[in-house]
């Protein structure tokens, strides 16, 4: 042989145990994550919206149905997902914990956050926006960028993004979207998308057909596509910047829209809401453009990210990884509903395929007891109505002075859940089972909504909302 020819073999061999060696690029997460929006896109069925980019997603990644988010308000779904864990596991159940360091929530040390496990990966992690969480922390431990510890104040992060991170480095990152909450923001909202006509929605029964609630519907869907807007722009900024064809994008909202019986509250309309998991390029792990009808945990959403990532999923987690080879679908979901703002409830549900199941803790409290909607004009108008009996037999179920102590509700035949079964003996043996899941899964996870939130946390609030305080737990401060 040559010298050539040997020189030009030991190249070759060179070159492919060093090709051998090299590891692809790790994928990017994008979490594109929403405010109070339910899922009324057009590939979810509603045919009153225009929504091509979350279509776009739904064609590049997975359409899920029958996700439930572990709680119906934000700051708790929010601490459940960045944390992996129900938040009534770790005592962060109670909306608007941790607003000041005397009625502060610590996690354990053995507790690391999402990003945290991202960051000690090797990861840049970022969050565009809201936060709110219910516990103490420092920004740094979790996201770049200079901040102090989050409580009360600094739940809106700094504006940073991808272009921040190191050449080359993988990023884990959220970018928060207002949703149903653009409804305030009218001014561009009409700038950027086409009214819908409130004479074309379908109002659901549990509301009255009345022109401020069509308004009100309609308002939503306008947001809906405002949402679909901003998606398209990150979108195209990701593939601008080179980054889309190695990022998996989850796109969900934290609950259902902002409404009673939606959010706050465990029927199907507060804890379903849109997901779509995408990704733009050829050497993904999931399935182009299908659709899971499987139940589906809002907890599962960080630990697949994990799991996308090839990072060690910790397992103390309530998650699961849904893209993971052993993955068994689960068989019921639970989510939760504690103290929100200054109204103090207690209301557990169980959602399986077949059946939602809500046990109400105070039954002797109406479902609409005072709470910070009252200063709606929409909340007034609704209160007008009922007191007036002229609501009609459906929506005045919701308004009356108390409420059933279980609920149970076949949910393929009655998916506005208007009809309780509970009390049906037909139907008392699914009641029994239904009802045992729950009382297990309280002792199992140690509940901590079964105990009076503390009183410094009640004090922040009762300091904060003053009169509107009228609930017994607060005759303490009085």
């Amino acid at each position: 042989m040559s010298k050539l020819h040997l020189l030009l073999a030991l190249f070759i061999c060179v070159t492919c145990i060093s090709c051998s060696c090299d590891k692809p690029d790790k994928p990017n997460i994008l979490w594109i994550y929403v405010e109070d929006l339910s899922p009324d896109f057009t590939c979810y069925g509603n045919n009153l919206v225009n929504t091509p980019n979350v279509d776009r997603l739904v064609e590049n990644g997975i359409l899920f149905t029958n996700i439930h988010m572990p709680a119906s308000v934000c700051s708790s779904v929010r601490s459940g997902i960045i944390t992996g864990l129900m938040p009534t596991t770790l005592g962060l159940h109670n909306h608007h914990s941790s607003r000041d360091l005397a009625s502060a929530i610590f996690l354990p040390d053995s507790i690391q956050t999402i990003p945290e496990l991202f960051k000690e990966a090797g990861y840049f992690t970022f969050n565009h926006g809201k936060d709110d969480y219910n516990f103490w922390y420092d920004r740094r431990n979790l996201y770049e960028g200079e901040f102090r510890s989050i409580g009360m104040y600094g739940m809106q992060g700094l504006k940073i993004d991808w272009n921040a991170r190191d050449e080359g480095q993988p990023f884990f990152g959220q970018i928060q979207l207002y949703g149903n909450k653009h409804i305030y923001n009218r001014k561009f909202k009409e700038k950027v998308i086409r009214p819908i006509d409130p004479n074309s929605i379908e109002v659901p029964p549990y509301y009255p057909d009345s022109a401020f609630i069509r308004q009100e519907l309609a308002d939503h869907l306008e947001c809906v596509e405002l949402t679909d807007y901003e998606v398209g722009q990150i979108i195209e900024r990701l593939k601008s910047d080179g980054l889309l064809e190695n990022t998996y994008i989850f796109f969900f909202s934290d609950h259902g829209m902002r409404l009673w019986r939606h959010k706050q509250f465990l029927y199907d309309a507060g804890t379903n809401v849109p997901f779509v998991m995408a990704y733009f390029g050829e050497d993904g792990v999931i399935k182009k453009g299908s659709i899971n009808n499987d139940l589906i945990s809002g907890l599962d959403i960080g630990t697949t990210s994990l799991g996308l990532a090839d990072i060690e999923i910790p397992s103390y987690t309530e998650g699961a990884d849904f893209l993971s080879e052993d993955y068994t679908p689960r068989e019921f979901v639970i989510s939760t509903r504690d103290r929100c703002d200054f109204t103090i409830d207690r209301i557990r549900s169980v959602r399986t395929d077949e059946f939602r199941y809500i046990k109400n803790y105070f039954p002797e409290r109406p479902y609409m007891q005072a709470n910070y909607r009252d200063e709606w004009k929409i909340t007034q108008r609704m209160r007008a109505l009922a007191n007036g009996n002229m609501l009609g037999d459906i929506p005045a179920m919701f308004w009356s002075d108390k409420r059933p102590k279980e609920e149970l509700y076949q949910v393929d035949t009655d998916p506005h859940m208007i009809h309780n079964l509970a009390d049906e003996p037909a139907f008392e043996a699914q009641l029994v089972q239904i009802r045992s899941l729950l009382d297990k899964w309280e002792q199992e996870t140690n509940d901590k909504g079964q105990h009076p939130e503390g009183a410094d946390g009640l004090r922040f609030m009762f300091n904060r909302w003053g009169e509107q305080c009228i609930n017994p737990e607060y005759d303490q401060f009085k």
